[in-house]
């Protein structure tokens, strides 16, 4: 019997249970309530794994895990909006999905080199995942300072209030919870599972209410969709709160015409041990579940928050505008070896071609960028 057939073998009894708890009389249940169990339940989410899945020796790394370059671009993003914003005595930075902690710790450590030694930096992290944020907690100890840095978790962007400062969200979107819609007869319909006894399988059920824009006409039956509500929230939540400076939100995507003939099955992807999972039903809870971010939407979902769009671009055009090639030649010449200079010059190459589908988006509040 086929790993996803709701008789087949067990996924984690636990989050089956969660699973079934959550899906309606008939056992029909949206994906993006499976994706949200999966990856975030406290008790049999992915993210709270034994050990953090990020990193080399986890299940997939992030372009802050390929260079420390990375993170020290966007700690020069960052000391521009501290300029921008008038050199403030306290600069918050909120990071959005900090992960394990290794692009706090790069950027931090850029920044820190460059912020006069009068203004203390307050660095708030945004991560539902209990052991996630201890392993971010951890790494960012030899940056700590009560003097200078100041580490601390927050429930969410809006926490304490309104705040200036700077937002950054890396390869975050991809990971909220998304709905996947698959189109039938000319329309649209939802593509989630059927909780069994023992598993899940693939089932369609009517459309549920979308927050606008309208969704397009399917180009032909069988094309699948991915959206993501939450995503499109989370605009909402950083301009009821960012008064204030720019959000930097980085990720792989597309814009919806190109998702849709480009990515005609949809762009679901589970990967574990750095390899792609073939049936991610078969996987739940012990794989990484993502897809492919909707700009079109998101966009949107900007403007009608009243965001005002800064930047679109691609990943290493925005490292490009950052300064990545001045910190490049100072960490190359700072290599100590020819070996080790390469080493650096091989992985700043592959920031900047490694990772074409990445999109860079930057928002503000209306008014001056500063």
């Amino acid at each position: 019997m086929a790993p996803n057939a709701p008789d087949g073998p067990a996924i984690p009894p636990v989050l089956l249970e969660r699973l079934r708890s959550d899906a309606g009389p008939d056992g029909f249940l949206r994906f993006d309530r499976v994706v949200d169990r999966a990856l975030y339940d406290p008790a049999a989410g992915y993210y709270e794994a034994a050990e953090p899945p990020l990193g080399p020796r986890g299940d997939f790394y992030t372009a802050a895990h390929a260079s420390p370059l990375y993170g020290a671009s966007l700690g020069a993003r960052a000391f521009e909006e501290f300029e921008r914003l008038g050199r403030p005595a306290r600069f918050r930075i909120v990071e959005v999905g900090p992960g394990d902690g290794t692009l706090a710790r790069d950027l931090l450590t850029a920044l820190v080199a460059r912020i006069p030694a009068a203004a203390t930096i307050e660095y708030v992290l945004v991560e539902r995942s209990e052991r996630l944020a201890r392993a971010t907690t951890e790494a960012l100890l030899a940056v700590a300072d009560p003097g200078r840095v100041e580490v601390r978790r927050a429930g969410g962007i809006g926490a304490d209030g309104p705040f200036a400062g700077f937002l950054v969200a890396n390869e975050l979107l991809d990971a909220l919870p998304f709905r996947r819609l698959i189109a039938r007869d000319g329309r649209w319909r939802e593509l989630g599972v059927r909780v069994g006894p023992r598993g899940v399988a693939w089932a369609e059920g009517p459309l549920g209410p979308l927050p606008p824009p309208g969704l397009p006409d399917p180009p032909r039956d069988g094309v699948v969709l991915e959206v993501s509500p939450a995503g499109e929230a989370l605009m909402r939540e950083i301009a009821d709160h960012l008064v204030a400076g720019s959000a930097v939100l980085i990720d792989y995507g597309f814009e919806e015409t190109e998702l849709l003939l480009g990515h005609p099955e949809g762009t679901l992807a589970a990967v574990r041990a750095h390899r792609p999972v073939e049936d991610p039903l078969a996987e739940l809870g012990r794989a990484d579940l993502s897809a492919f971010v909707n700009f079109t939407r998101l966009r949107a979902a900007a403007r009608r928050a009243g965001l005002v769009e800064r930047a679109y671009l691609g990943q290493a055009e925005a490292l490009a505008r950052w300064g990545i090639a001045p910190l490049l030649e100072e960490r190359a010449r700072a290599a100590g070896s020819s070996e080790a200079e390469v080493r650096v010059r091989l992985a700043a190459k592959n920031l900047l071609f490694g990772f074409g589908n990445f999109r860079v988006l930057e928002l503000g509040p209306p008014g001056p960028a500063g």
